[in-house]
């Protein structure tokens, strides 16, 4: 399965410079005024893996493919898209395909690059953009029509599915937040509501923001702005880690990046790359985080595959039996599994490949109900 990421945001809040960034290359416009983006741009960008490059030295092979995430930049959002401000419906349609939503919030003070809304508001802007999302899924939800007479017991749990879903909204309550229940998900799975839809904060800083031990502005504080995640830090303040995340739990749904140091680090060598992180303090650049974070948010993992032919990594989600996973690599694969010979990444490296691991009895043979674990390097036995 490939992963499907959409950033969004109001205007100049750097959603394409950091688009551009993450593409390593300047395939969005990037422009000082609203609308520079008309059309969503796609680009596919690999999953940074440094266990790849390991197994494929192992295996000795030099094709190595890592896994996907799929990035759109969206056009910019603005108070009134519900009711076809600005690019209106077409920006809302857009985000109805992505897997996940990445809204980029803008903190960085920059006197040259306008704000469509006068000034740098960070609460403001978050939710400016998750009124109009809500105001969206309202419209779908005000379309659905009540199921009357006798009617089958599904469509009228659907109905009050609905009816809760419609009482949440109005009180500014994201349907993510109100619906957690597998069952009743699926029944308005058609919908293809927003606010169902997991959410990432890119908070856009300035360069000297995020190489001090400056604080996030109270602004971008508080309940309402970050689903309730308040004193989130800047790294390398005291309670966060080198990579952003509070050591209490606090940041989990919040990345802190520069667009702007990300489009440095886009024009550097990978050497390059690590001495100037170094330098700033970080241990992964922007990129990665997002990527792990949109991994953590979506319960995805990664499980290797090593031969003569490649070095690969297949992304799954956690909870995965082995034939289904087998079925990711080729649909005739889970039809036909018969057992996967399964060893850790650990291991695999310890012993040095296929051969040694099944000598010493690394190598575990796995059934139908083994469930995939992160990491795991298989090979899978399938019927031809």
């Amino acid at each position: 399965m490939n992963l499907s990421v959409g950033i969004i945001g109001l205007p100049n809040a750097g959603k394409s410079t950091l688009f551009n960034a993450l593409l390593k290359k300047q395939v969005a416009f990037a422009a000082n005024f609203p609308f520079a983006t008309i059309e969503p741009n796609v680009g596919v960008v690999p999953v940074p893996d440094k266990r790849l490059p390991v197994i494929a030295k192992l295996v000795n092979t030099e094709k190595i493919v890592p896994a996907i995430v799929k990035f759109v930049d969206i056009a910019g959002l603005v108070k009134g898209a519900a009711q076809g401000e600005g690019l209106g419906n077409k920006f809302l349609s857009h985000i109805r395909e992505v897997d996940l939503i990445c809204n980029v919030v803008r903190t960085f003070q920059d006197a040259d690059v306008v704000h469509v809304a006068g000034n740098v508001d960070p609460k403001r802007d978050q939710e400016i953009v998750e009124a109009e999302l809500i105001l969206a899924d309202l419209q779908t939800l005000e379309k659905q029509p009540e199921p009357r007479g006798v009617v089958e017991k599904e469509v009228q749990k659907r109905w009050e599915v609905i009816q809760k879903l419609k009482t949440s909204l109005n009180q500014a309550q994201p349907a993510r937040d109100v619906i957690a229940d597998l069952h009743e998900k699926e029944l308005v799975k058609d919908l293809h509501l927003l606010t169902m839809k997991p959410v990432l904060f890119v908070l856009n800083v300035g360069e000297k923001e995020l190489t001090s031990n400056s604080v996030i502005p109270a602004s971008a504080k508080g309940r309402s702005a970050f689903g309730g995640k308040a004193g989130i830090q800047i790294p390398g303040q005291a309670g966060n880690d080198k990579n952003g995340r509070g050591n209490d739990g606090n940041s989990n749904d919040v990345v802190v990046i520069s667009a702007k140091i990300e489009s440095e680090l886009a024009g550097l060598s990978d050497i390059e790359q690590k001495e100037y992180l170094q330098s700033l303090g970080l241990e992964k650049s922007g990129l990665e985080r997002l990527i792990q974070k949109a991994y953590q948010k979506l319960n995805l993992i990664s499980f290797l595959t090593g031969g003569e032919l490649e070095a690969r990594a297949w992304t799954i989600e956690k909870g995965t039996k082995a034939p289904q996973a087998a079925g990711v690599i080729h649909t005739d694969f889970e039809k036909g599994f018969i057992k996967a010979e399964v060893i850790s990444y650990d291991d695999f490296v310890s012993v040095g490949g296929w051969t040694k691991a099944r000598e010493v009895g690394k190598v575990r043979l796995e059934g139908k109900e083994y469930v995939m674990q992160d990491g795991d390097v298989v090979d899978f036995k399938v019927n031809a």
